[in-house]
């Protein structure tokens, strides 16, 4: 049976240690009064939540899966989801990082982000179910009306109500572009005012119908009938799954079923706990979120928290395999060391002693430690994006959100694929029995390098988009702060196994953007061709960054333990070792994606399409 026990001194490390959150928070005025005490609390209270209610549901709702009743169109939970829901509702964790105004706890995103980080190891497919109300309660913050927000905010905080985002359509993909779902203004008599019908159909839902909460709330596009072609012609409305009348509302409750239902669910390769749903709207009854013909920068809300939630899922399956091959590879039994026994009181050795079994295990703690230095460092800007009092400084973090964000869904979600499938290497031939838990992580982490944008999408985003738009504005910026702790500790001798390939690997991207960008401006195809490597390499400018600055805190505790006599702490000794794994062994990736970024695109489109 799989195991997880919520990583809370290293996110300690990373919140405390090496990001000092507190005193950056405590400079915002929505959380001046927050202390440590207050964040590890709640993150002791979260782990135990994640461990001892939602982990134990993790194999078997992956076994039982959704339920989907044909003439009914109800959509029935695995067992026990339900129940863990309401537990997670009673003790406050929707709430938590939302508005108080709305019955929200007010907590900062980071301190939410590490509670994700934890629900997603447990159970990525039941933290679905309540991940995208906050994407939906964010878009409605930013850009619904006040009665909107009066109606729906309260619902989303409590968790009472659950939202989910309807996107792309059978022949859409993510091209959403091409969607057909109509909007017409409504005539009826006694509708509200604003109020429209939708008719269509869109696919891959997540949990877009289930009986966790009383109702869903469903930010759904569509389009008007003056709408122009194209992404341009895209409009954003609310439409919730019961209407909620003035009676019922008074009532504290719901009104008639809405014309939106489940028309079908997905049968998976991985998250089967979770109703991954096709929505029928039929005359659905809705409101405009936002301005007509743009829903979709009103939806990019949504879209972008929840890219960096399933960087999040991903950054939990990581840190979940990596525990349970760890556990594994200590009592397994197999081979001597190549060195000599290692446990010679025993038959044979644990598997912890060859080299390629501690790579693959030392590859997935590097990709989840690294990774949960980033998603933190990334909201902890969302944070100061959001409440900052001065405008530049605001400024100044939304640019880097958005440039970190496909970096925190792509690399992430490439990095958990590799993990878990190494992890589940680690175990052999037992890796594939469904017993042991490591197939479901491998499964679960696949689904994640498609869904909220491909993977690709995220490649071009970020090159086309947040790199070569502004000519290398954002990027620029977070190289200052590469370069700021270059010159910092650029003398300190015992960092110059981080610091130099830190810097030579800045350089490079450096001249890399700008040959790419020259080659863009002459061929566009050029972008697609290198997109891909290109994010990766800049996923690791990012990734050395972090585990250089994880370094130089280590190494500083190490060196304050030995002026006071005290004895070292296991812990520094851990991290720094991973950190020189880190650069030896998964930093040189850097150089052949290079090489192939640069090889361009004629390779790619010489083919004829005829000679596929």
């Amino acid at each position: 049976m799989p195991r997880y026990v919520p990583p809370l001194r290293d996110l300690q490390f990373v919140l405390h240690e090496l990001l000092e959150v507190t005193p950056a928070l405590q400079a915002l005025p929505a959380h001046a009064d927050l202390d440590v005490e207050t964040i590890n609390a709640v993150l002791e209270e979260g782990g135990k939540f994640a461990a001892e209610v939602v982990f134990p549901l993790n194999q078997s709702g992956d076994e039982a899966g959704c339920h989907w009743d044909r003439e009914t169109h109800a959509v029935t939970a695995p067992a026990g989801f339900k129940a863990a829901y309401a537990q997670y509702v009673e003790g406050g964790w929707p709430a938590l990082a939302a508005h108080p105004e709305y019955g929200g706890q007010g907590l900062p995103h980071t301190v939410n982000q590490c509670i994700y980080e934890m629900l997603n190891s447990a159970n990525q497919a039941w933290t679905m179910y309540p991940g995208l109300s906050h994407g939906a309660y964010e878009c409605l913050h930013a850009h619904g009306t006040p009665a909107q927000k009066a109606l729906y905010l309260p619902k989303l905080t409590s968790g009472e109500w659950t939202g989910t985002m309807c996107l792309t359509e059978p022949h859409c993909g993510t091209d959403l572009g091409l969607l057909r779902t109509k909007a017409v203004p409504c005539a009826d008599e006694g509708a509200p005012a604003g109020s429209y019908r939708i008719t269509g159909e869109k696919i891959f839902i997540s949990a877009g119908d289930h009986d966790l909460a009383a109702n869903i709330v469903h930010l759904v596009l569509a389009r008007l009938p003056d709408a122009p072609a194209g992404s341009k012609g895209i409009s954003l409305f609310v439409v919730p799954k019961f209407l909620i009348d003035d009676t019922a509302a008074a009532a504290g409750g719901i009104g008639a079923k809405n014309g939106i239902f489940c028309g079908g669910l997905e049968h998976k390769m991985g998250i089967h706990g979770n109703a991954t749903a096709r929505m029928v709207l039929e005359d659905a009854l809705g409101t405009l979120v936002g301005e007509p013909h743009k829903g979709l920068q009103a939806m990019f809300v949504m879209m972008n928290a929840a890219r960096l939630g399933v960087g999040c899922q991903s950054l939990g399956l990581t840190e979940v395999a990596y525990q349970n091959a760890v556990a594994y590879a200590r009592d397994r039994l197999q081979m001597r060391a190549l060195t000599g026994p290692k446990a010679p009181d025993k038959p044979a050795d644990p598997i912890i002693v060859h080299p390629d079994v501690r790579k693959m295990l030392l590859t997935a703690r590097a990709w989840a430690e690294g990774g949960r230095a980033l998603a933190i460092h990334t909201t902890l800007m969302l944070d100061r994006e959001l409440h900052h009092p001065d405008e530049a400084v605001r400024r100044e973090a939304a640019d880097e959100v958005a440039l970190l964000t496909p970096i925190v869904k792509a690399f992430l979600t490439d990095n958990a694929w590799s993990a878990t499938s190494a992890c589940m290497q680690v175990y052999g031939g037992h890796g594939y029995i469904r017993e042991w838990g490591m197939e479901q992580f491998v499964r679960d982490a696949r689904i994640n390098m498609i869904y909220e944008g491909t993977n690709t999408i995220q490649s071009l985003d970020l090159l086309g988009r947040k790199v070569l738009a502004d000519n290398g504005a954002k990027l620029k910026k977070f190289g200052r702060k590469v370069a700021a702790f270059i010159e910092a500790y650029g003398v300190d001798e015992s960092m110059q196994e981080f610091i130099n390939p830190l810097a030579d690997l800045g350089d490079k991207v450096n001249k890399l953007t700008t040959e790419l960008g020259f080659r863009a401006f002459q061929n566009p195809d050029e972008v697609g061709a290198a997109a891909v490597d290109y994010l990766r390499v800049c996923g690791h400018l990012v990734f050395a960054y972090f585990w250089a600055r994880m370094a130089q805190v280590a190494l500083s505790a190490q060196a304050l333990s030995k002026q006071s006599g005290a004895q070292a702490d296991p812990f520094y000794t851990a991290k720094l070792a991973t950190a020189r794994f880190y650069f030896a062994k998964l930093l040189p990736e850097t150089a052949s994606l290079i090489r192939t970024a640069r090889s361009g695109a004629k390779p790619l489109m010489a083919l004829d399409e005829a000679l596929f």
